[in-house]
């Protein structure tokens, strides 16, 4: 029974983890066979936002606590995750992935990448053990792999900020993915592109398969 790896970047698209990527990529996890384990960092979240409005709100919050909500507790530190125990990482997507986890939605092409996060995907990359990232989670990629190819969907601009940061973005459509297999690579486009939760379902489904399957 394999055992991935799930980094969350706590709890809501606009600041945190897309919940439904999460919740999917938990699902299809089990639905595959295989175990998982959340982890999160442990650090203030750039900015809370009202999921009503859409405005910002004075709220600290932190990303690991907030996370903790989608894994019903059941998370750790990131500092704590031992790739010796996981055969395979999967990142969902949010903005969390892009404000908390690197601050890709505030710098582009600019970006720079949380330590830790870092630390951790590298690990993967290193022992050549599959990875999966959804949504704009790609825009990690960059710092932990050379020359990937990803996809975030067919977004003109995000895909040229990953170009300049490294990666090599094709176009995909919302239920498919993209295998960077010397990489041992998945993307899909999710919430970029999806419309609903069963469009976004397609892809992921797809990604969590992939993953689960690459030697």
């Amino acid at each position: 029974m394999k055992n991935v790896a799930v980094i969350l970047a706590g709890s809501g698209v606009y600041d945190g983890s897309e919940i439904n990527e999460a919740i999917l990529t938990l699902l299809h996890i089990a639905k595959n066979g295989a175990t998982c384990q959340c982890f999160a960092p442990d650090i203030e979240q750039l900015h809370t936002i009202n999921h009503l409005t859409g405005e910002v709100m004075p709220d600290k919050r932190n990303v690991l606590t907030e996370a903790a909500r989608i894994a019903r507790g059941n998370i750790k530190p990131l500092v704590e995750l031992d790739i010796t125990q996981f055969d395979a990482l999967i990142v969902p997507g949010g903005f969390g992935a892009a404000k908390n986890l690197c601050d890709f939605a505030i710098k582009g092409a600019q970006a720079n990448i949380n330590e830790d996060v870092l630390y951790a995907c590298k690990a993967f990359a290193k022992a050549s053990k599959p990875a999966g990232y959804m949504c704009i989670a790609p825009a990690l990629i960059p710092f932990i792999y050379d020359n990937a190819v990803v996809t975030i969907g067919n977004d003109a601009e995000t895909a040229k900020a990953l170009n300049a940061l490294g990666a090599k973005h094709i176009n995909c459509a919302v239920d498919g993915v993209v295998i960077d297999e010397p990489n041992k690579l998945v993307t899909t486009p999710a919430y970029m592109l999806a419309e609903s939760i069963l469009e976004a379902d397609a892809g992921i489904a797809k990604l969590v398969s992939s993953v689960l399957t690459i030697n």
